[in-house]
């Protein structure tokens, strides 16, 4: 049997940061992300022997162990060792792991891989999770069995998919899905643009050095996660009010109050990068995730996106087409 499970790729338009604790637990957190066609995709496929093999090819590298002995946690494909161990297979198995896009991109890739994961061993396993529990699964084994420093937006945006307003409480998620009309989401996709600036990053030191300086309550950084989490309310109600052009606006605003969270957010690469699209024309934008690299989103009014283009291409940067999607976690199987 071959049980294959895709999530997609996100875009946090706004919000990331609130998401990591203890804030949100102290102050509430929203964010505000989509869900696009970049996928991480998970395939099992049920081996009689009694090994487990798990082979990334993306990375053209393989973990193997036998079924009876203790996981070797190495630091090789540890994210899908954990996955294994939590669903504690008694057969042999093969799972095959492939991503759009690497680790440290800033769309999530890690936590996105996780899900797929989880989708497959859910299906085989034939264990009736909800979208929550896969979303709440997935942090656990991140976050607690692994104690990878981050938030908890990535796993419920590619467990759900879609456009959502996602708020952060104590012990609660709660997804709003949004209710965007099409020529507005049409619009949106139309007038944004993706550009890689080449290099990915360690998301984890930047989240902690941030978490360390909310916790000794830095005026500048708690002052950035409260105006972050008012954009992210205002940039809501652009997108389903949709005043497109308002809402690029606030994406410049946001990058504004996302640099004070710590001096590695941005580089002079970032800078530069962020300074040619917006003196070509673009109204806002962000570096996505944590930042230090990966990827800048543009809003850009769609008569002058060709010229923001054409600049950051010579500038360095690479600009990569993206659509929306509004499915989230996809699994099926092959008999």
């Amino acid at each position: 049997m071959i049980i294959r499970a895709k999530a997609p790729l996100r875009i946090s338009f706004c919000g990331g940061g609130t998401d990591v604790a203890p804030y949100p637990e102290e102050r509430g957190g929203v964010v505000l992300s989509a869900t696009i066609d970049k996928y991480a995709y998970a395939s099992l496929i049920t081996k009689e022997e009694a090994r487990i093999r798990i082979t990334s090819l993306d990375y053209d590298t393989e973990a193997s162990y036998r079924l009876n002995e203790p996981i070797p946690f190495n630091g090789e494909l540890d994210l899908a060792k954990a996955v294994v161990k939590h669903f504690a297979p008694r057969t042999g198995l093969h799972l095959f792991l492939h991503s759009d896009a690497p680790p440290g991109s800033g769309l999530g890739s890690s936590s996105t891989m996780t899900v797929a994961m989880v989708g497959v061993f859910k299906q085989w396993q034939n264990h009736p999770l909800t979208d929550y529990e896969i979303a709440e699964l997935t942090f656990q084994i991140e976050r607690v069995d692994l104690q990878i420093v981050g938030g908890k937006q990535d796993q419920y945006a590619a467990t759900f998919g879609g456009f959502n307003f996602i708020e952060f409480f104590d012990k609660t998620v709660v997804v709003n899905p949004l209710r965007i009309n099409d020529a507005v989401i049409n619009e949106l996709e139309y007038n944004l643009l993706l550009c890689y600036t080449g290099k990915t990053r360690l998301s984890a030191n930047i989240v902690a050095n941030q978490t360390r300086s909310y916790q000794e309550r830095k005026p500048a950084v708690v002052e950035a996660l409260d105006q972050m989490k008012a954009l992210t309310v205002e940039m809501k109600n652009c997108l389903l009010r949709g005043r497109l052009d308002d809402f690029g606006q606030l994406l410049h605003a946001a990058w504004l109050h996302k640099k004070n969270l710590d001096a590695n957010i941005s580089t002079s690469q970032i800078d530069q990068l962020y300074e040619t699209g917006r003196e070509n024309g673009a109204l806002g934008g962000k570096i996505l995730g944590a930042g230090g690299g990966g990827y800048l989103l543009f809003y850009c009014p769609f008569q002058k996106k060709h010229r923001v283009a054409e600049a950051l291409e010579k500038a360095g940067g690479q600009v990569v087409k993206f659509s929306f999607e509004q499915r989230g976690l996809q699994i099926w199987d092959i008999r």
